[in-house]
């Protein structure tokens, strides 16, 4: 049973999004009324956690099965001495997944209060201690050393430095201030470093905060798929850091090193030297909507959007920059038909060159109908869907009792929204595919 209300969107961009999902093709296979609910349990997963922490070895510095031992032992001290299993993802050698225990419902609330902004409850979800800066209101007598509860106004309407609020706030557990509300408020200086260190989450997620520099780092399974355009080695070796059109550049970890400013003008031409790669990985900005959890999205129907013609400007660029019989792998973190599928359908149509490929390894479920797609073509595509499987609610009882292969093939399904499309070139960009 959902601990949260669903996420909380615009009326016109839930419209837009329902729109996207009870397309005629859907409505036509499912039925009316099973489309629906899916529907409505995808925005109830969004506002809710992933049922798994994903971290990703550096296997340059280590072994996986040496991080696996040392986070075993971090997670004993974190957790009181409580066993959680630490788990090798079988087709992504180097991802260890940790089950997230929760939500815990036996957590008494205190009279002190906290207030933290929406992104900051969402950090607290998924294990992290609430820093100064995300503080935005606390009960007037809230000293260092009070147990206080800690809520989320996810929808920002809470005052800096209020002394109470009454609006829609989330419960996300309890914690420990190491701040009082005097210093955090005073003005005199900006604070930084811990304001709250969480004791008593409502999921009891484990915390990286400095556990394991250089060893790990923090990232969604799915994203580890980098592996399927090829080996990360490989793409290192043709010089794949495309900063395309200056609007995000892909590292060769998985993050992303620069981020899309919506006022920026985007160029229509490649700004780049004439050479051409083998292996292109388009990781392009987009909307956003598969993030997890995520209560409240405040974007208008414009904004969201905008990205569909953004998107199809870089994958031109890289269509261009792709050699004959080079692999381009595109990929977004968000659910809406038009980043996706509608992307893939134009692509196909707009370079003839161009050829859908399988994907290995395959995780995800085919891609969704709507976009005018084959079933062949839908089958080729990687979509992750939060909704394919119920919100979870594992307890220590539950972890104990599940095998690895459970745990596993529920960390596969119960992830963020994400979507993969993987193309072959097949030869110049203006030359027809013959099996088209």
């Amino acid at each position: 049973m959902p601990v949260f209300p669903k996420i909380s969107l615009r009326p016109e961009v839930e419209k837009y999004l329902k729109d996207g999902f009870m397309n005629k093709e859907v409505v036509n296979t499912l039925g009316k009324a099973a489309a629906e609910r899916k529907f409505e349990t995808l925005l109830k997963h969004l506002s809710h956690p992933p049922s798994f922490t994903t971290v990703r070895v550096n296997t340059h510095l280590t072994s996986v099965q040496h991080v696996k031992t040392l986070l075993l032992d971090e997670f004993q001290k974190q957790f009181n001495g409580l066993s959680v299993p630490v788990l090798q993802h079988p087709d992504l050698e180097d991802v260890l997944l940790i089950p997230v225990i929760g939500p815990r419902k036996n957590i008494k609330k205190q009279q002190c209060e906290a207030v933290v902004g929406a992104q900051c409850g969402n950090a607290v979800l998924r294990g992290a201690h609430v820093y100064v800066p995300g503080i935005v209101s606390a009960s007037s007598f809230m000293k260092a050393g009070d147990v206080i509860s800690v809520y989320s106004d996810i929808k920002g309407k809470c005052k800096k430095g209020a002394r109470e609020f009454d609006g829609t706030k989330v419960f996300l557990g309890n914690g420990i201030s190491a701040r009082s509300r005097k210093e955090i408020f005073s003005g005199l200086c900006e604070l930084k470093g811990i304001g709250i260190r969480m004791t008593e989450p409502i999921y009891l997620s484990p915390s990286f905060d400095n556990v394991l520099p250089g060893y790990l780092f923090l990232q969604g399974e799915v994203i580890a798929l980098d592996k399927i355009p090829n080996k990360v080695e490989k793409i290192k070796q043709n010089a794949l850091l495309l900063g395309l059109n200056s609007i995000k550049a892909f590292c060769f970890d998985g993050t992303k090193a620069l981020k899309h400013d919506m006022t920026e003008d985007t160029q229509e031409g490649p700004p780049f030297s004439p050479e051409s790669f083998d292996r292109i990985l388009l990781d392009a900005p987009c909307s956003g909507m598969g993030q997890r959890p995520n209560m409240a999205c405040t974007w208008t129907l414009k904004e969201v959007m905008s990205y569909q013609p953004l998107q199809r400007k870089l994958f031109s660029v890289a269509a261009q920059l792709l050699k004959p019989g080079g692999m381009l792998v595109y990929s977004t973190c968000t659910i809406t038909l038009a980043e996706n599928e509608e992307q893939v359908a134009w692509a196909l149509s707009t370079f003839p060159c161009l050829q859908l490929q399988p994907q290995e390894p395959r995780i995800g479920e085919e891609g969704m109908m709507g976009a005018g797609l084959s079933l062949e073509q839908l089958r080729q595509l990687q979509r992750f869907d939060p909704s394919a499987v119920p919100l979870q609610d594992p307890d220590q009882d539950a972890l104990r009792d599940a095998t690895a292969e459970d745990m596993i093939r529920l960390a596969n399904k119960d992830c963020i929204g994400f979507f993969i499309a993987k193309f072959l070139k097949w030869k110049s960009t203006s030359e027809k595919d013959p099996q088209k």
